[in-house]
């Protein structure tokens, strides 16, 4: 499956932003999706992951509460709705699909097989 990421910019502290995932392929509602985020300077981090039917999702203590995943396997697209956006949200972010045979949600980034190029989020206070 390929994976292209969009809706990276630039918002201000406490805004929010959408961003989007779509796969390619009739198989994306197989996958376990996630997403995840690399800042300058630092490794690449869990955000939050979803199941394959959605009825499931978890997310990073850090951005919990404020940050949503959803999918749409008719759309074969999955989204992250970002709230009250903080600096130190910066980052490149991820989206990933895992087979993830037996699991619900995957929260390593070795537990995904897939990787989209990434797009840019700055937050800027």
């Amino acid at each position: 499956v390929q994976l292209q990421a969009s809706g990276g910019g630039l918002v201000q502290a406490g805004g929010s932003l959408r961003l989007s995932c779509a796969a390619s392929g009739d198989t994306f509602s197989s996958y376990i999706m996630g997403w995840f985020r690399q800042a300058p300077g630092k490794e690449r981090e869990f955000v939050a992951s979803i199941y394959r039917s959605g009825e499931y999702t978890h997310y990073a203590d850090s951005v919990t509460g404020r940050f949503t995943i959803s999918r749409d396997n008719a759309k074969n697209t999955v989204y992250l709705q970002m709230y009250s956006l903080k600096p130190e949200d910066t980052a490149v972010y991820y989206c990933a699909a895992g087979i993830g045979s037996g699991l619900i949600v995957l929260v390593t980034s070795r537990e995904y097989d897939y990787w989209g190029q990434g797009t840019l989020v700055t937050v800027s206070s």
